[in-house]
């Protein structure tokens, strides 16, 4: 197996995502000892941000930080452990709420797309939107 920034790109739908973690200077913590549960945004959640935001993002290192932290969560939370809980603590300080729709797992806004991406350090679940934290949600 390999560690979370190699099975992210091993996925092929998280590039951008890979990108702002190098740019954020978080990749030594994903490739680390974890674990680690990442909620991922594809590349399609990505392109959905504002026209502008993600260049915005990428140029203010500490906000790109903070957002992709709250992506992060402590520990090896796979989907059935999803399944039974309504909130979890993010490495950004924050905590995502969790919603269980019939079939379908929502983070906040975000929609679970494809859960329990394995890796040595961690699990991946893809999401379909970028988490804002609240602090920063109402700036822009």
């Amino acid at each position: 197996m390999t560690n979370l920034v190699e099975t992210a790109a091993n996925a092929g739908t998280f590039q951008t995502l890979l990108a702002a973690v190098e740019a954020a200077g978080l990749k030594d913590l994903l490739t680390g000892e974890g674990a680690f549960t990442v909620l991922a945004p594809t590349d399609d959640a990505f392109a959905k941000l504002p026209k502008g935001a993600l260049d915005e993002l990428l140029q203010d290192v500490p906000k790109l930080k903070r957002v992709l932290l709250y992506h992060v969560l402590s520990g090896d939370v796979r989907s059935d452990d999803l399944a039974q809980i309504d909130e979890a603590p993010t490495e950004e300080g924050s905590i995502v709420a969790i919603d269980h729709a019939g079939s379908q797992v929502k983070i906040n806004d975000a929609t679970v797309l494809k859960t329990d991406i394995l890796a040595d350090n961690g699990v991946i679940h893809g999401i379909d939107a970028v988490l804002m934290p609240a602090i920063l949600a109402g700036h822009s």
